[in-house]
């Protein structure tokens, strides 16, 4: 079995579902439980620290529900996906967009937030690929 089928296969897509849930889970507390600290250290703002870590527990909720499921729905495993994306971007806009001010610790935690959710909706987007080619291979008997 190729690395790409492995990666690829629904054991995995789960474990890194769960995977996703629970460091989705972990930022979340901790955004929301050191904000002020983390707003000092980070140079970001501590209303958007707490938001996001408000935020970020709906995520969990669907990706910890996903990771339960013996096959993913695709339509929410897009949407896991897609919100990943789009916390990656984010976080590329937070640390050069101009909006705030981050320190040099706050861009680098910007940067591996960016680039550990973009490894993992790639992940989930090869697992989402899977998922649809299984959808079109006709039923044999």
């Amino acid at each position: 079995m190729s690395l790409i089928a492995q990666l690829s296969s629904i054991t995995v897509l789960r474990r890194v579902l769960a995977f996703d849930a629970v460091s989705g889970a972990g930022t979340g507390v901790l955004h929301l439980l050191l904000a002020p600290l983390l707003s000092t250290w980070l140079g970001l703002p501590e209303a958007l620290l707490q938001a996001s870590g408000v935020a970020i527990f709906a995520f969990v909720l669907l990706a910890g529900w996903l990771a339960l499921q013996a096959t993913p729905p695709r339509g929410a495993l897009m949407g896991i996906v897609l919100l990943n994306v789009v916390w990656a971007i984010a976080c590329l806009w937070l640390a050069f967009g101009g909006a705030v001010n981050p320190t040099p610790l706050g861009v680098a935690y910007l940067l591996v937030q960016a680039a550990v959710v973009f490894v993992l909706a790639e992940l989930e987007w090869m697992g989402w690929r899977q998922l649809a080619s299984a959808d079109r291979r006709p039923l044999t008997a």
